[in-house]
């Protein structure tokens, strides 16, 4: 069963070239799926990990990155049966892009730009085409809040429409969408116009955290300027649309062209090494990986170097003596911290638990726990939800049930998402719980 493309021709399809910038997998997909050696690390029931959240609740085997890597191997071969494709299918798109097994993986097997890859190709896509098109488009769909707002809070509010949407599109009826915020996030600093200083810091305001949580950027300029910053922002109008919507669903094309309009106008704070500092950890942290991957121009490395979320910036800036944040007021109330996955994929949560240092007093607990479930549309896809919600449950849920009247941070717009839906808990960004500390 055979794939209608050439799986070696990859050079004029979904990534393309991308894989001859990683040194592990040589220069094509079949080497980015072989760096697996079957170590079986990923089926270890071990519980300080993110690895694999699929496979945690699946229990299936060919739903872990190893079992996922052996039948793209069969497939790669033309030894795969019509079965195991069926089976290969579901557990590439059951992935939620967690990147565990690009950090915890011995070989470093990155399931999620191979999923992308995956996906990317017309025989190996969701049936609910239509569904994934409008998650993918959520960034565009998101400059007309007011319009978005309506629709989706008539969705919610409607078992007949959630009925007839999950359906028909596969978006799940047992899901609440989350609501776009009233509040627009104004220009409140100078633009690209004004000279760049020596303290200047550029803010990216990603599309999704402007389209639902604008706040949490007013909360990370006022800590970032007490602190002696001048802060800018990019995207305040419109957000920035750094690709990763399209890029999670397999549209390479539209996740590159993306990437090559913001690193164009990235350009002048590239050249002058600002820091670009990220709130939102998939979308800042795509900057520093996927944007390597997408063939871009020698920009897209020099990128890389200068972004940093928002807490390794300050964990940085703490180290280098620089960071003075006045007016220190203690919390009064624990601090339970979940992760977002992408934030441990690169070890950032050291940087948190150095951040959360400056509060005076504060008492504050990581949550062990894996992936929340929200990988982005993954939560809200029909034939995904019930893995979703049991990926939540396993650890997260317990957790956060254990400490009722714990403040609890997440950084991940997904995570919050997650969290409010499930157990009904509010989330503040670090940005907020420092902001509370002025």
């Amino acid at each position: 069963m055979k794939p209608n493309l050439d799986w070696s021709d990859y050079e004029s399809a979904g990534l393309g070239d991308a894989y001859a910038d990683i040194p592990k997998t040589g220069g094509n997909f079949a080497k980015a799926v072989s760096v697996c050696i079957n170590s079986l690390v990923c089926l270890r029931p071990v519980t300080k990990s993110v690895m694999c959240p699929s496979f945690r609740v699946r229990q299936d085997a060919a739903f872990s990155p190893g079992g996922r890597s052996r039948l793209l191997k069969r497939l790669l071969n033309d030894e795969i049966t019509a079965a195991e494709k069926q089976q290969l299918d579901e557990a590439m798109r059951a992935c939620v892009g967690c990147k565990g097994c690009k950090r915890e993986c011995e070989s470093g097997l990155d399931l999620a730009a191979i999923r992308a890859e995956y996906l990317a190709q017309p025989d190996n896509r969701s049936p609910y085409q239509l569904r994934d098109r409008l998650f993918a488009n959520l960034p565009l769909l998101l400059r007309f809040p007011s319009l978005l707002r309506a629709g989706v809070a008539l969705r919610n509010r409607s078992p007949l429409i959630s009925g007839w949407l999950e359906r028909y599109l596969g978006i799940s009826a047992r899901v609440a969408l989350p609501i776009p915020s009233r509040h627009r996030l104004a220009e409140v600093t100078p633009g690209n116009a004004v000279a760049i200083k020596e303290n200047t810091v550029l803010m990216l305001t990603d599309s999704l955290s402007r389209g639902f949580s604008p706040e949490i950027f007013i909360a990370a300029q006022e800590v970032m300027a007490r602190a002696g910053y001048d802060v800018r922002f990019l995207g305040a109008r419109g957000g920035v649309m750094e690709g990763r919507s399209w890029f999670s669903s397999g549209n390479i094309d539209q996740a590159r062209q993306q990437a090559s309009r913001l690193l164009d106008e990235l350009t002048p704070y590239i050249a002058s090494h600002t820091p670009i500092i990220g709130l939102e950890p998939s979308s800042a942290l795509m900057l520093r990986d996927e944007y390597l991957q997408l063939g871009l121009n020698e920009n897209a490395t020099a990128l890389a170097k200068n972004v940093y979320l928002f807490e390794e910036f300050i964990a940085r800036e703490i180290s280098a003596g620089r960071f003075n944040l006045p007016q220190r007021t203690p919390i009064g109330k624990k601090v339970l911290v979940h992760g977002h996955c992408h934030q441990k994929a690169v070890g950032a949560m050291k940087s948190v638990r150095k951040v959360l240092k400056l509060i005076p007093e504060l008492e504050f607990e990581f949550i062990d726990a894996s992936c929340c479930g929200g990988g982005g549309s993954f939560a809200y896809e029909k034939e995904h939800q019930q893995d979703s919600e049991k990926m939540f449950n396993l650890a997260l849920q317990p957790a956060l049930a254990a400490e009722p009247d714990a403040l609890v941070v997440a950084n991940g717009f997904s995570c919050r998402s997650q969290i409010l839906h499930y157990a009904e808990r509010k989330t503040l960004h670090l940005a907020e719980l420092l902001q509370m500390t002025l």
